[in-house]
């Protein structure tokens, strides 16, 4: 048995041996094919033929308004870019002469960072010492001049022409090549944002351009120009500090958003690059290309806002601004010079529409924005990059006086019957404090405070109530703290109350009381927090949560859980979810401030009766003028909200250095028009009417 066992384990291992010895011959066999056999075919092959792997650019996802129309998009634009190849100087240098004669002919700019001028010969760099630094790093003598230097380059890369500008714009590109650095896998960008024209040539004469490659990107594109610039924001080319531990999702040529929607939904808008496989010969001629991995496009931001709405609300505000500096109302000299006006959805806490001026052009930064337009968005007091309706505070002036109002009637401070008796001059604390009408307006109830703007109504009710309650209602309404809009750049705005005093280690002046009564003090708020109160006014109390944005879409077509994106946009913005208790204010005390606010705008007395006297629309308004500190210069508020008996929006209007807040009320006017489909040209002003003024002093 044991016998029989060891022989069929001999017969076992011989076949398996056998097998062995097979497979040997077999791969020997092969192997002599592919060396000696055909060797020298697959060599060839191999030196003539080189792979890469190239980004395919994805789509950056669109921002639409709240009907689709489209606010950001993609465009495509094509770049030049070189890989390097097994080719002389003397190729390379051809090729890159004929490429750029073809950009040169069709306008087309490319990259020239060389830093010696001819015809005549100079170097671009001014300072001596910045020369010889230069001179240094190049290892050319430092006493050579911009000729000498010249040549130098010239002879360094063997360039063989006697044509100076054909040399030059060689020496463009063979200096970024020594500056940079390009490989067989990375390139240099020689020209982007080519013409059409060129694009059609370039590929034409493909076999001319020796590792040469067009490449075609999607650019962001802005259809509506300047329209809701300050909501969309402006892109850039992402920073080093952005990038680190971001370096799996980014590279350091990717652009990203800096500022409004493109910077806050940054994560959805952008989306996943796909690879092109390139084969090409040794020479860099490319054979074949196509894509092994599909780019995918990034989700679309829907919006709130309506870009018609908005594209009215900006061109008011403007025009508004403008006449009022040019004297259009009266001859006073109010240098108004910028603003921001906001609409928003009552019942839902929507944004419609906010505009900032002056606004600026987005599309400006999408190839890198040039020094001048730079300088003009940072440099001056209008600031045209910042968003003036979330960004910068202003004191209300009477425009706060609801909240006033409010606070009187919902603590029993007063109710919709008390008169307070106007003498011109309010007394106390060994101080007094001035009506804007000297005389006095006499007996008042809170309507007709509100209605005529009576200060003394409001010093007075104000010091009955204590900052403390001013403060409590003022808080609730909205103001003196962020209202969450996903956008970058909000601020908290300033709330008077016993907290400053605190932080300033004092105690409250209760004289102070009497100055935030009327929208002063410490009071300042972002025309956005105004008009989220004037909308909790309008819509008797309810609390809202304003946002911007409607939806997010992605590429498949599925929609982006309204929790997830607020999760999202409240870390990155470092919001805090605020629970505020629910106030339940009385209909009669709501009623007698709105009446107040209708009062403003329909009746012979009220401060913004002119511009609304004509008009189809019962609206509710408010108007303000709040000091500066600055002599001559009185900033203008209007505040408003439409149709009176159901309201739908509310309209806030703020202008620096107008002057009367009844100057503001026609913006709002044009706005309401708009709203509700008016024809504008029907709408008349009796501009022979001189307007109630009101001035805080």
């Amino acid at each position: 048995m044991g016998k029989e066992k060891a022989k069929n384990d001999r017969i076992r291992y011989n076949i398996l041996t056998i097998l062995v010895y097979i497979v040997g011959i077999v791969l020997l066999a092969q192997l002599f094919n592919l060396q000696i056999v055909h060797g020298e075919e697959y060599r060839e092959t191999s030196n003539t033929k080189l792979t890469r792997e190239s980004v395919l650019k994805a789509d950056r996802g669109s921002i639409k308004d709240s009907s689709g129309t489209m606010l950001a998009t993609v465009d495509a634009q094509y770049s030049i870019v070189l890989y390097k190849t097994k080719v002389n100087n003397e190729t390379l240098n051809t090729t890159i002469l004929k490429l750029l004669n073809i950009l040169s002919t069709n306008s087309d700019s490319y990259v020239d960072n060389f830093l010696i001028d001819v015809n005549p010969y100079r170097f671009k760099l001014e300072e001596e010492e910045s020369q010889k630094k230069w001179k240094k790093a190049n290892n050319i003598d430092e006493d050579a001049t911009a000729e000498e230097a010249f040549n130098y380059f010239k002879n360094k890369y063997d360039i063989a022409s006697d044509n100076v500008e054909d040399i030059r714009k060689i020496l463009a590109i063979r200096y970024e090549i020594s500056y940079k650095g390009y490989s067989s896998t990375k390139s240099i960008e020689i020209a982007s944002n080519i013409s059409r024209q060129s694009l059609e040539q370039i590929k034409e004469r493909n076999a001319e351009f020796s590792g040469v490659e067009v490449v075609e990107t999607p650019v962001r594109a802005y259809p509506l120009k300047t329209t809701a610039s300050h909501i969309l924001g402006r892109i850039g080319r992402i920073e080093s500090s952005e990038l680190e531990g971001n370096e799996d999702i980014y590279n350091q040529n990717d652009i990203i958003g800096k500022s409004g929607i493109e910077y806050v939904f940054e994560k959805y808008l952008k989306g996943t690059d796909g690879v092109k496989q390139i084969d090409m010969n040794v020479d860099g001629t490319i054979t074949d290309e196509y894509v092994s991995k599909e780019a995918v496009s990034g989700s679309d931001v829907i919006l709130t806002i309506d870009s018609k709405l908005q594209a009215v609300t900006e061109q008011a505000l403007a025009d508004n601004i403008n006449k009022i500096a040019n004297h259009g109302f009266s001859q006073e000299n109010n240098p108004a010079d910028a603003g921001a006006a906001v609409v928003l959805n009552v019942k839902t806490g929507e944004v419609i529409a906010m505009a900032s001026y002056p606004d600026y052009d987005p599309s400006a930064f999408v190839n890198g924005i040039d020094t001048n337009t730079w300088n003009y968005y940072i440099n001056g007091d209008t600031k045209p990059l910042e968003n003036k309706a979330i960004s910068a505070m202003y004191s209300p002036g009477s425009t706060y006086k609801m909240v006033t109002a409010l606070a009187g009637l919902e603590t029993g401070t007063i109710t919709p019957k008390t008169k307070i008796n106007d003498t011109g001059v309010f007394r106390k604390y060994n101080s007094s404090w001035k009506c804007w009408n000297r005389h006095g307006h006499g007996y008042l109830n809170v309507s007709q405070a509100i209605e005529h703007s009576c200060n003394y109504f409001f010093y007075d009710l104000g010091d009955r109530l204590g900052i403390d309650n001013l403060a409590k209602y003022s808080y609730y309404l909205g103001l003196g703290h962020k209202t969450g809009i996903e956008l970058k750049g909000e601020i908290d705005g300033v709330l008077a109350s016993n907290e400053i005093a605190k932080q300033e280690n004092r105690v409250w002046n209760p004289g102070e009381t009497i100055s935030a009564a009327i929208g002063q003090s410490y009071n300042t708020f972002t025309p956005l927090q105004m008009a989220k109160y004037v909308a909790m006014i309008a819509n008797r109390g309810k609390n809202l949560d304003v946002t911007i944005v409607k939806s997010i879409i992605n590429p498949d077509g599925s929609e982006v859980s309204r929790d997830e994106y607020e999760s999202y946009v409240n870390e990155k913005l470092g919001l805090q979810q605020e629970n505020v208790e629910e106030m339940n204010f009385k209909e009669e005390n709501i009623e007698a401030i709105l009446e107040g606010m209708r009062g403003v705008t329909s009746e012979s007395g009220g401060t913004a009766y002119s511009t609304f006297r004509n008009f189809n629309i019962e609206v509710g308004g408010k108007t303000g003028s709040a000091q500066t500190g600055v002599q001559g210069k009185t900033n203008a508020w209007f505040v408003g909200f439409a149709p009176f008996d159901d309201p739908e929006i509310a309209i806030v209007v703020f202008v620096r250095n107008g002057g009367h807040g009844s100057y503001t009320a026609e913006v709002a006017r044009d706005i309401i028009a708009q709203y509700f489909g008016m024809n504008t040209n029907q709408v008349t002003e009796n501009t022979t009417a001189i307007p109630t003024v009101q001035i805080i002093n």
